[in-house]
């Protein structure tokens, strides 16, 4: 007769068992799954911008179109990365008066007003930088953004202790590495990267592949905005938070979560399968398997995850041809507006033009 030690050793041998079987099985069908999904998603996605476009139509309102995504940046050359949307005319010039606090998201945030009165949205921590960077970008090749600016240091008045981040301001009310946000439109609301009016667009098909190119792997649907302008009602579709750039391409069992971290973006693989007629990013990458024991946030990767695959490769080649017409500079421009020193410039241009080389060899 076995002893009880005994069963319970065979109890557990059994149970590991069990588990490394389910998660190889899982590690197999993956794939097929997410094909599968993106075929559903692409499904219900057409069916939802018909709906729509109906709904607006019942309303009286204009439906969107694709010039409320992106608009042709004509001379791409000519175009400023270092001043960024907003230009020099907008910069921020202070005093800087604290105003409220946001608690949403993972970085501290807070609201300030300048001697214009005018609004701005303050951000400190990890995402700073990164956003900075990535929102030039976007808007560099006709894509809209928030206007954005870096400042090393900030003189705040009236900056208390934050309930999410603490004392971020030294005594005297400096805060350093913090960006600046600005839209004078309301924000109406959030877009789907599943369900929105543009799908199957090439310029919905080139913002996905613009999520890849910096690697922003955070792309949950909150991310994205729908403001309205004050002047003309026009609704504008942008994704507003892009902080989870140029780090690696997701979750990873050493080292957790990754931004702004250039030695790891030069080293993140690009473009994971080219097909005959589309391609696959390897941004957002598969979820860790342990997830699978928080099936909420494993479904909720998994789904991200299908935001970068199964883009048509002439869509992909599209973008990669209005990126090859940045100049070197204008590239480090934007980079040095959001306060890399050289070393990290050198690094994360590079990558960047070496993948931008990849997408027009497709």
């Amino acid at each position: 007769m076995q002893k009880p030690e005994a069963k319970v050793a065979t109890f557990r041998r059994a149970w590991f068992l069990a588990l490394f079987c389910m998660v190889l099985m899982m590690a197999w069908s993956a794939p097929a799954l997410a094909q599968k999904e993106h075929k559903h998603r692409r499904g219900q996605e057409n069916a939802s911008a018909d709906e729509k476009a109906h709904k607006h139509k019942d309303k009286g309102e204009k439906a969107p179109s694709v010039a409320d995504l992106w608009n042709d940046p004509g001379d791409i050359k000519g175009r400023d990365l270092f001043d960024g949307p907003g230009g020099k005319e907008h910069e921020p010039h202070g005093p800087m008066t604290f105003v409220e606090e946001d608690t949403k998201g993972s970085n501290p945030k807070f609201d300030l007003k300048d001697g214009n009165g005018e609004t701005w949205k303050a951000k400190v921590g990890v995402e700073a930088q990164p956003e900075t960077a990535a929102v030039r970008l976007l808007w560099a090749v006709g894509y809209f953004a928030d206007d954005d600016y870096f400042l090393p240091q900030l003189q705040v008045q009236g900056m208390p202790q934050l309930k999410r981040g603490g004392n971020v301001a030294d005594p005297n009310g400096t805060v350093r590495n913090v960006r600046l946000k600005y839209r004078a439109a309301k924000k109406e609301g959030t877009w789907k990267w599943d369900h929105n009016p543009f799908t199957g667009t090439r310029e919905m098909n080139g913002l996905r592949v613009m999520m890849a190119l910096v690697n922003n792997w955070d792309l949950k649907d909150e991310n994205n905005a729908i403001y309205k302008e004050k002047d003309d009602g026009r609704r504008i579709y942008l994704v507003s938070d892009v902080g989870a750039s140029f780090g690696r391409t997701g979750y990873h069992y050493y080292g957790g979560w990754s931004k702004n971290d250039a030695a790891a973006y030069a080293h993140s693989k690009f473009i994971s399968h080219i097909h005959k007629d589309s391609v696959d990013f390897n941004e957002p990458t598969h979820p860790p398997f342990i997830y699978v024991f928080g099936l909420i946030r494993w479904a909720r990767h998994l789904h991200e995850r299908g935001t970068t695959k199964h883009i048509p490769r002439a869509d992909a080649k599209w973008i990669g041809g209005l990126l090859a017409q940045l100049t070197p500079e204008q590239i480090n421009d934007a980079f040095r507006a959001a306060g890399y020193n050289d070393a990290q410039i050198a690094v994360l241009a590079g990558a960047l033009r070496d993948r931008i080389a990849q997408l027009n060899r497709l």
